[in-house]
């Protein structure tokens, strides 16, 4: 049996995988608060869509893939198929935005929430274990079958509260302690089903073939920048409810205009419309003393 190193970089990898869940629980829980409060359908699946990538893009495909960046085993380079990594990736996006879709919809029951934390944790857990699937080495990989159903235990009670949080957070200080909560239920997940995994070598020295994490993580870190950027920014750009406030204001007054009246002009206290607007033909301008 192959000696297996998870922390081939000291700290590094664990902390910056556990940032990684947090900024994504962070934002993937602001955005999720818009669901309820969102108008139409299709404001719905939007917030929908962004919280699902915020939450199992970045929160919980990314910070494993940064965690296995640490990931070393004695006498054998690691590679990964491409197709199955983003395979695992589709999985935690897909698997988070059904759970949100359960639980964001209709009246939030305890049915709702355990079917929902059911789905998206098992969804979790193929993620975490799909991405394992896509690491080649010369050697056969193993797990012990207690610690992968305890890791799957976890992924499951940690996205019923992960949803749950969703759904009912709204402070920012709320917001922050839960996506601090949720990055470490994540990093529980993953590093207990990492320390399920066994590696026995083959005889010989045999080609191994693949991408190389180096190569994987340009790509990577590109999505996490752009991703978050784009997240903040639609955040940014979203109306907020004081913005749905006024607009409400604006059109109950119109409403209440009767037809054919002027139009209500803002007040202009100090005559900034009349020195702005120009003076009409034949109408002198006023003299400057």
């Amino acid at each position: 049996m192959a000696e297996v190193n998870h922390f081939e970089y000291g700290w590094i990898t664990p902390a910056l995988s556990y940032a990684l869940s947090v900024l994504g629980s962070a934002l993937g829980l602001i955005c999720a608060g818009r669901i309820r409060t969102a108008g139409s359908a299709g404001q719905r699946a939007w917030w929908g869509t962004l919280a699902a990538w915020a939450i199992g893009g970045t929160a919980i495909w990314t910070m494993h893939f940064m965690a296995m960046l640490g990931f070393a085993v004695e006498g054998t380079r690691i590679r990964y198929d491409v197709p199955i990594t983003v395979a695992s990736a589709l999985i935690a996006v897909v698997a988070v935005g059904i759970g949100l879709a359960i639980v964001g919809t209709g009246r939030l029951s305890a049915v709702r929430l355990l079917a929902g934390g059911l789905f998206t944790g098992a969804g979790v857990a193929a993620m975490h274990y799909t991405g394992m699937a896509a690491m080649r080495l010369d050697g056969r990989v193993g797990y012990d079958p207690t610690r992968v159903v305890l890791s799957i235990v976890i992924a499951v009670v940690a996205a019923t509260v992960a949803l749950w949080l969703a759904v009912t957070t709204r402070r920012a200080l709320a917001v922050v302690a839960s996506a601090l909560v949720m990055g470490v239920a994540v990093n529980g997940m993953h590093f207990t089903g990492m320390s399920a995994v066994s590696v026995h070598l083959h005889a010989g020295q045999g080609e191994v073939t693949g991408a190389g994490f180096s190569t994987l993580l340009v790509p990577i870190v590109l999505a996490v920048v752009f991703g978050v950027v784009g997240l903040v920014y639609a955040l940014l750009a979203a109306p907020t409810d004081e913005d749905r406030a006024a607009a409400a204001y604006l059109d109950a007054r119109r409403s209440a205009e009767p037809a054919g009246a002027p139009a209500t002009a803002a007040p202009d206290p100090v005559g900034l419309r009349a020195r702005s607007t120009p003076a009409r033909a034949g109408t002198p301008f006023p003299s400057r003393r």
